[in-house]
């Protein structure tokens, strides 16, 4: 494996806020940013908020190859109703989003509730049609191996596009135990469907080795040619300041 270079890494970044705080100027002051690193060619997968801003950060993205991500469906508990997560869910791509990230039902899928939560991200995915979906399974809560695995199962189950790790609401984050474990389910519906399923490590990846041992697993497991954007996503803001100005 070829050590990816700072460019290279960077084309995985979600960069994101998803602060109590956040307004249209601070928003755009993110996008103008990532703009501003854009023209010196580091250029991120996405930029993800919450759906109100969807519009928003679409129409400063529209030139340009960056993705515009939103959160949504009770993000980050998908504790609401149904019907609230799937219309907020549309209204984020009827703004402009191009991809959602929503949580699994973590409650339903402790409970046992399988069925429950494989439905809610089918109708989810069904909403939002050809819009990437990207089920946060929130690793740190699941805690244990064989309730990753499942979790993971069950997201792919219901139509995810992607895994992700964590919201980043929790203590815990990402893990490469728990990316692993994505990791070999992916490999495993590669497999036997042939289709191909994201992997976003997002929650405690603060520095350019963190993302850089990422990297490596999903190389060592899934191979180079999952190593591009539309496969492997990095969720961590604060290291495109660290990849640019090294």
């Amino acid at each position: 494996m070829e050590r990816p270079t700072n460019k290279e890494l960077f084309q995985f970044l979600d960069i994101t806020t998803l602060s109590v705080s956040d307004t249209e100027d601070s928003v755009r002051h993110l996008v103008n940013t990532v703009l501003s690193y854009q023209a010196n060619g580091f250029v991120p997968a996405a930029i993800c908020v919450y759906p109100n801003f969807s519009a928003l950060v679409s129409s400063l993205l529209r030139q340009t190859p960056i993705a515009t991500a939103a959160v949504a469906a009770g993000f980050p508990a998908s504790q609401s109703f149904l019907e609230v997560k799937l219309a907020e869910a549309k209204m984020a791509v009827q703004a402009g989003a191009n991809e959602v990230d929503v949580v699994l039902n973590i409650g339903q899928f402790l409970m046992g509730n399988e069925q429950i939560a494989v439905n809610e991200i089918r109708d989810l995915k069904a909403i939002i049609g050809p819009t990437k979906l990207k089920v946060i399974l929130e690793t740190g809560v699941l805690k244990d191996g064989i309730s990753i695995q499942r979790a993971a199962q069950l997201a792919i189950l219901g139509g995810a596009d992607f895994l992700k790790t964590s919201t980043g609401k929790v203590d815990l984050g990402a893990t490469p135990e728990a990316v692993g474990v994505m990791c070999e389910v992916v490999k495993e519906e590669y497999g036997h469907t042939g289709r191909k399923i994201g992997i976003k490590v997002s929650g405690g990846v603060r520095t350019k080795e963190d993302a850089l041992s990422y990297y490596a697993l999903v190389y060592e497991i899934l191979g180079k040619d999952f190593c591009q954007s539309d496969f492997f996503r990095i969720g961590a803001s604060s290291l495109a300041d660290t990849l640019v100005n090294e």
